[in-house]
Formats: structure tokens, sequence, C-alpha cells
């Protein structure tokens, strides 16, 4: 009898907590991921008015990457994920680094937000690299839309389905596209539902909201033909990869792709 394949499941990072913040903020390309989303997200700040404290959820939030640098800015971020070990490791990392604001970390799925924070409110919502390991991303983003108060912002991060399709194509990785670009045997942090950036943003119009601005994140970095060169002129790298991730000719070809919403308006609610 053939042995049937497990049905697809939600993504959390348990037991892998350690190797989740080495390998994505410890490198290069999450050097530059977080350099790039941080521009963004400090643009946004400037939305709101100067010195206002923020109540900001960060979903699927992990071990508090960006929630520790937007409290250390004094705002208020509620950070729900599914993974304790990363919750642990966010406090931990906390402890040894505390900010003058408040992260408070609460285990959950995106999906239930509005169970875990029934009637709670958000100046600032984030949803960073969370969408694509999710089996059914869209129905989230409606979710996410229901925990923002009037003039909220949403800020979603997700992986790119053009940057895998293109890179794939470059290297000559032909079975890979033919197989729906689906690998037989799935590499640990290889997101199980890679984006297009159309529907992300049709969903995103869908929901009632409208994208307000787009970065590509890794435009270059992956693509680079020698790869001792991501590390060697890494100064230069990043700075190109700032000065073009804004750009309309080469925005789409980023790894991850940030778009962030108008904020919310009364008629939108």
């Amino acid at each position: 009898m053939l042995k049937q394949k497990a049905p697809p499941h939600d993504q959390s990072f348990d037991k892998r907590a350690e190797f989740f913040k080495n390998q994505i903020y410890g490198t290069t390309k999450g050097k530059i991921r977080g350099a790039v989303v941080w521009r963004d997200l400090q643009e946004i700040l400037r939305l709101f008015p100067a010195g206002r404290k923020l109540r900001i959820l960060d979903a699927g939030g992990g071990f508090g990457y960006m929630a520790a640098k937007l409290a250390a800015l004094g705002h208020y971020v509620t950070l729900v994920d599914i993974s304790q070990d990363m919750l642990d490791l966010g406090k931990r990392e906390l402890a040894a680094n505390p900010v003058s604001g408040e992260i408070v970390f609460i285990k959950g799925e995106v999906q239930k937000l509005a169970e875990i924070l029934p009637d709670e409110k958000y100046d600032l919502v984030l949803c960073h690299a969370v969408l694509e390991w999710l089996v059914d991303p869209h129905p989230v983003i409606e979710i996410l839309k229901g925990m923002l108060r009037e003039g909220g912002v949403l800020s979603l991060l997700f992986y790119n389905r053009t940057a895998l399709l293109f890179q794939s194509l470059v290297v000559g990785n032909f079975d890979y596209i033919r197989q729906g670009l689906v690998k037989k045997k799935r590499q640990k942090l290889t997101p199980i539902t890679p984006l297009y950036i159309s529907e992300v943003k049709r969903w995103i119009c869908e929901a009632g909201l409208k994208p307000a601005g787009l970065s590509g994140v890794r435009i270059i970095h992956d693509y680079m033909r020698d790869k001792t060169e991501q590390i060697s002129k890494f100064d230069d790298l990043l700075s190109f990869e700032m000065e073009y991730s804004r750009s309309e000719d080469f925005a789409h070809l980023g790894r991850y792709i940030h778009i962030w919403t108008e904020p919310l308006t009364v008629s939108e609610k």
C-alpha cells in the first residue's frame, strides 16, 4: 500500500527559533530585509502625530525583531505568534535588551486574532513573512483589517512568487518550474505559499483597503553570480538595494515584497 502524503498545514517554527534567528537575521539577506523594511516603517510612523505612542500589533511576529525596534521608540506592541519557542526567545531577547516601550507576547494563530484580542484595535498592524507559511492566506487580510482602528495602517511583507520563478528560470531549474515551484523534498526555510504581487494587491482592495506603497526586498542580493560578493561588497550592495527597492522597474524582482496601505477611513470600516 502506498504511503499517503500528510495534508498541507500552516508552518510553525517551534524547535527552530534560534536557527531561524541566525539564518534570517544573522546573514546578509537578513540585514538587507531588516534595513529596507525598517526604512519603510519609519516613513509609515511619520503618518501619525509626532510624539504619539502607538498601539501596534505584530501578527506572527516571531521573536520580535521589528517589535523590539518599534518598542524602543516608546510604542506599545502586542506580538502574537503560533510558536511558543519564538515567544520564549523574544522574551529572553527583551530581558537582555530592555526597551522604553512595551511588548506583550501572546501565543496564538493569526487566523484567530479577533478571538485572542476581542474588541482591540491598533494604529499599525504588521504581518511580516507570515502569509507564505499559511495554507490559505487570503482570508487573513480581512482579519488583519478588522484589527485596525480608524486611521490605522496595515503593513504586509510576503515571499514573492515572481522572484522565485525568475531565479529558477535564470539558473535553468526548469523541472522545478514544471512542478509548480514545489520541491519534492521541502527545505527548512522554504515557504509553502509564495504569492504574486497582483493577488495580494487584489486581496487588499477586496478587503476595502488601498495600497499606499511598495518596496522590493533583496532585488539584487539573490541574483548575484559571485555569492562571496554578498559579503565582500555588502556596503555597496545595501546602498543599491535601498536605492532601487522603490523603483517600478526593479521592485517586483524582490525576493520579498513589502506593501503598506493608506490609513483606514471610517467609510472603509
